[in-house]
């Protein structure tokens, strides 16, 4: 559906720059979703969506608080801070911040020697494949906006979280509805070729005035913003044509429990194995196994897979929109035979 709609885009002429019809049905499905007070804008990939979303929450001194697992910190490769983010990790055991971490980093509030914390940033699963409830998310957004924080998400596989979740209507209630300011909504790696979206929810119920009053000030800032970090396409059209397809009729949410759903398959599967040491069912679409080099070098002959911490010999297993049962079940019967013997 994602090509079909690139190739319908590429037909005829429009104009440049999302002043195109295809652009304004696609942030009306994202309306559609997240309410009617959404901001959209679309950029090339998710580092970038991600630089454009905090650069406009910041300013002269202030700082961006999330964990040491965050995709900002670790694989971005200083994007932010190149583009005058400065970030602060916190440590967490499970990907996850909690409302003690952000009253900690509030405590240098108003001490002019220390970048001051004005954004928290949380990942939606997390890098570590957790979820946050829809209570955690609450209570963090209460706890930061009480300090004048706004709350950025990175929602790069906002999809397989949705599907956990339930269903598209589930969509608002962890995001907007849980008083999240500004959401990076993936699409890469939900099938798309390309393209990601950075949406700013100017008004919900948890809001206030001090709040709205930041965002519409980041909204304005946004094109800007967006042109600034190289991340403005010429012809939008075919970043907001594979969206289209995406968000119609769900389509998204159905991706992402299809990976969420071999990722279950793949744990049934390999969960007896003890020396894996996967002792829970993954809550989205990522496992992290321990194994042994050689084990390694085998397994990837029939599969690549990333390293997670060599240190301990800790590796993660992704599996994706468009991992199949044979898939899944081929490298099941791979681990068996390499690792058991």
């Amino acid at each position: 559906m994602v090509l079909e709609a690139l190739t319908r885009a590429n037909d005829g002429h429009a104009m440049a720059y999302g002043s195109d019809e295809i652009t304004a049905r696609a942030v009306g499905r994202l309306r559609d979703v997240f309410g009617a007070d959404t901001e959209v804008f679309f950029v090339f990939g998710g580092t970038g969506g991600n630089v454009v979303a905090l650069s406009t929450l910041v300013g002269p001194g202030d700082a961006v608080v999330c964990t040491q697992w965050s995709h900002i910190h670790v694989d971005e490769t200083a994007a932010p801070e190149r583009l005058g983010v400065k970030l602060v990790p916190v440590a967490s055991a499970d990907g996850k911040m909690t409302p003690d971490d952000v009253r900690q980093a509030a405590g240098v509030l108003g001490t002019v020697h220390h970048a001051q914390p004005r954004v928290i940033s949380i990942t939606q699963p997390t890098e570590l494949g957790t979820l946050y409830t829809t209570s955690e998310i609450a209570e963090l957004c209460d706890v930061a906006h009480s300090f004048d924080m706004l709350v950025h998400m990175d929602g790069a596989r906002i999809g397989n979280a949705t599907a956990a979740f339930g269903g598209v209507e589930h969509a608002r209630s962890f995001t907007v509805d849980a008083g999240v300011d500004v959401l990076t909504f993936g699409g890469t790696k939900n099938g798309l070729m390309f393209g990601e979206a950075v949406l700013y929810f100017t008004a919900n119920s948890r809001g206030d005035a001090v709040r709205h009053e930041a965002l519409r000030r980041a909204v304005r800032y946004a094109p800007y913003a967006r042109k600034h970090a190289t991340q403005l396409p010429s012809k939008m059209r075919f970043v907001s044509a594979q969206f289209d397809a995406l968000l119609a009729d769900g389509l998204w949410v159905e991706l992402g429990g299809r990976a969420n759903a071999a990722a279950r398959r793949l744990y049934e599967g390999v969960a007896p194995i003890t020396s894996l040491g996967l002792r829970h069912p993954p809550a989205v679409n990522s496992l992290f196994p321990t194994l042994s080099p050689s084990a390694v070098s085998a397994l990837r002959e029939v599969s690549f897979f990333w390293e997670w911490d060599t240190s301990v010999d800790l590796y993660r297993w992704m599996t994706a929109w468009d991992s199949t049962d044979e898939d899944v079940d081929a490298f099941v019967a791979a681990v068996r035979r390499i690792v058991v013997g």
